[in-house]
């Protein structure tokens, strides 16, 4: 079943309602003007039948016989005890008979009712109250009966064609006046909704420019907003106006993160293409030098030994990181971090006499809750980072709190450009720090591994202050 056609626009459906509602309004007030006004004019009515019963009957010494009819010179009853014009006389006998008259003006003398007219006042005698009757070829009376003295009842009529003509005309200029009131409801309506819905159209318009935008590739700059003047929270085209704003604020950050993730990835794979290629390219150099001089055949297998160890070692780092990408889990333990933290400090020790390393940890040991291998893998590489890119002499500090740990040094720490992407991957400090073999990776794979644990990593850095901050969830 198909529903009814409603207007779709909104300014159709307000312009309709407001129409709907002036439209009742108007035929409601007509209907109860039409109904008091038909009321008074009824009740005057018979107010009149009242007082001109007893005239009619030449008052109360003479009821039961109509008078005898006055003319003037011109044959007019006018002055027939003082009735007017249209009005109706009838007595009915105890035995259901009855006459009657009508008075007409210009006429020589007062007519008899017919039968049929008498039948239908008849049917009206007894009554206390006035009736409407309708007398076949007078029309429409308003009828009041009273006691005879023979016992019969006297009737007196009072025509209600004025009443109902009054009240036809008062109908007419009611239905007038509603479609004037309608007509000036809609085209009011009409302009009011238009001019009031003006913003939201803007609003609209905005979005329109914003939907046109070519959004699919490349860097996206979002332009276009709501007017300022438009996002007032305390109206409802203001939230509307201020809640797109706040949307194309975040599309046009999630377009910018997106179009930075793919720079990255391109970066990324173009580093790790280059890491790997060095690697490979001295393998095939050296295997070639091998097979073209015998007698190197030694330290060419030295060298591709060293080198395919460093590939293999960047490989599980990428591959490290690509897991923690796709977020499948660590493993899930009790770790003693203060036990982890010693054993990283005195490896360093052992690698690197020439920097000073120390240790401050709590009295009571520290515990948490993830990989082992993978914690200690962090706090070596932040140690390696620190070893490598600090000058013979410095001082590193681990500092062991509840909360995780800090690697601190006074080497020439990171350049300042450098240090907001310190933790992308292949990201060097080649200019603050001196590069030794290094992809790049190690700060990428810390920031990675405390991130699956839900903790993070912070650097502070300036020359002869530089600080990791590596916090971790409480066991």
């Amino acid at each position: 079943m198909r529903r009814p056609h409603l207007p779709r626009t909104l300014t159709a459906r307000l312009v309709a309602v407001a129409v709907l509602l002036v439209a009742v309004a108007a035929l409601v007030i007509g209907t109860a003007t039409t109904l008091a006004m038909r009321a008074q004019l009824t009740q005057q009515l018979d107010d009149e039948l009242r007082s001109s019963i007893g005239r009619g009957f030449g008052g109360p010494g003479a009821r039961g016989q109509l008078p005898p009819l006055p003319r003037d010179d011109d044959g007019d009853d006018r002055a027939y005890l003082g009735q007017r014009y249209g009005s109706v006389f009838a007595h009915v006998t105890p035995d259901g008979t009855g006459y009657g008259k009508v008075i007409r003006g210009g006429q020589a003398g007062a007519p008899d009712l017919t039968s049929a007219q008498l039948t239908a006042l008849v049917a009206a005698a007894g009554s206390a109250e006035p009736q409407d009757v309708d007398l076949p070829g007078l029309g429409d009376y308003r009828v009041l009966s009273q006691e005879a003295i023979d016992g019969g009842q006297e009737l007196i009529g009072l025509p209600t064609e004025m009443r109902d003509h009054t009240l036809t005309e008062l109908v007419r200029l009611e239905l007038l006046a509603t479609l004037l009131g309608v007509l000036a409801a809609a085209a009011a309506g009409t302009w009011v909704v238009r001019r009031q819905l003006a913003p939201l159209r803007e609003v609209a318009g905005t979005a329109h420019r914003v939907a046109e935008l070519p959004l699919d590739q490349g860097e996206i700059v979002l332009r276009e907003r709501v007017p300022e003047r438009l996002t007032d929270e305390a109206t409802e085209v203001g939230q509307v106006g201020s809640a797109l704003n706040q949307m194309l604020d975040h599309v046009e950050q999630s377009l910018s993160q997106r179009h930075r993730s793919e720079q990255q990835v391109r970066q990324f794979v173009a580093d790790a293409s280059h890491e790997l290629r060095t690697p490979l390219a001295t393998i095939a150099g050296y295997t070639e030098l091998a097979r073209r001089r015998p007698e190197t055949t030694g330290t060419a297998l030295d060298k591709v030994e060293t080198e395919s160890a460093r590939m293999k070692a960047l490989v599980e780092d990428l591959l490290l990181l690509a897991r923690l990408d796709a977020g499948r889990p660590l493993e899930r333990g009790t770790v003693d971090l203060s036990r982890l933290l010693m054993e990283a400090v005195d490896d360093a020790r052992v690698v690197d006499r020439e920097r000073s390393w120390r240790l401050s940890l709590p009295e009571d040991p520290i515990t948490v809750t993830g990989d082992d291998a993978r914690l200690h893998q962090v706090a070596t590489n932040l140690l390696t980072n620190a070893r490598k890119y600090t000058p013979p002499g410095s001082t590193v500090t681990v500092t062991a709190d509840p909360d995780g740990f800090t690697v601190h040094d006074d080497g020439p720490g990171f350049a300042a450009d450098l240090a907001p992407r310190a933790f992308e991957r292949f990201t060097r400090g080649d200019a603050a720090r001196t590069r030794d073999g290094g992809a790049g990776l190690g700060l990428s794979l810390v920031e990675a591994i405390v991130g699956a644990h839900g903790g993070s990593v912070a650097l502070e850095s300036r020359p002869g202050d530089t600080t990791v901050t590596v916090r971790l969830p409480r066991r």
